[in-house]
């Protein structure tokens, strides 16, 4: 383990599983302390045992941040467990269902709306209440690169959240980087996690696909996510306000 975040306190909501817990382990690896945020207990009780199994520390919460009550109380039990809110990342986010928009139920456009772009302004909103009296933190959002190029059918929920993420994030720093609140967003593309791969799909299709898919040849690691993350929550970013840095092996150049 190594030091950069040491006596860190670190929120991080979707922590349970995929690019969340990279992002957790990540910065438990580099000294934070991390509170996992999610809606299922079991992932993120994995979360925290992986984490304390190396030696480090977290907590798992367990609400919705598609709440506005629960995103407040997973800030305020951050900051009463760890004794602090010092970098939030805002993770947590759905597919939703895959239709074309005119046949898309509303129920589904509204879950995903509810869940990926609400809750991501839920969270923010609550996380910056809490950083600005304490004279400054770091937020950094995932929004991925179907919001800057929207090639793929039937996710038009996801990708049009996810954009909206991207804007959020920019207006979200212009309004706070005063605070000391600086504000910044991850656009993965595909990613090894369950959530980039076909409905029975095998390992090696899914290789073969993103060998003609994406430019590199290949998914992204979790490992390579997690580190443009603490990259811009670290002091190396002070300067990076309001960008969106899109990590897809340029699938979108």
């Amino acid at each position: 383990m190594t030091t950069r975040f040491a006596d860190k306190s670190v929120l991080v909501t979707g922590g349970g599983t995929g690019i969340g817990r990279g992002i957790a382990l990540a910065f438990a690896r580099e000294g934070a302390r991390v509170a996992v945020a999610g809606r299922t207990e079991g992932p993120l009780a994995e979360t925290v045992r992986l984490i304390e199994e190396e030696g480090g520390k977290a907590v798992a919460l367990v609400g919705d941040v598609a709440d506005g009550a629960d995103a407040a109380r997973l800030v305020r039990e951050t900051v009463a467990r760890l004794g602090a809110l010092d970098i939030a990342v805002n993770n947590a986010g759905i597919l939703g269902a895959v239709a074309p928009i005119a046949d898309l139920a509303e129920e589904d456009w509204q879950r995903v709306v509810d869940t990926n772009l609400t809750g991501t302004w839920l969270a923010m909103k609550h996380e910056i209440a809490h950083m600005r009296t304490q004279g400054g933190g770091a937020i950094v959002n995932i929004a991925s690169n179907l919001g800057v190029h929207m090639r793929l059918p039937g996710l038009g929920a996801y990708a049009v959240t996810k954009a909206a993420v991207s804007a959020l994030t920019r207006s979200a720093a212009r309004d706070h980087i005063t605070e000391g609140v600086r504000i910044n967003s991850v656009s993965p593309g595909p990613v090894e996690t369950p959530m980039s791969s076909r409905p029975g799909e095998s390992a090696a299709d899914k290789a073969d696909r993103m060998k003609s898919d994406v430019p590199v040849g290949r998914a992204g690691s979790v490992e390579e996510i997690a580190a443009a993350v603490l990259h811009l929550a670290s002091p190396e970013s002070a300067y990076t306000v309001g960008a969106d840095l899109v990590l897809d092996g340029g699938i979108t150049a």
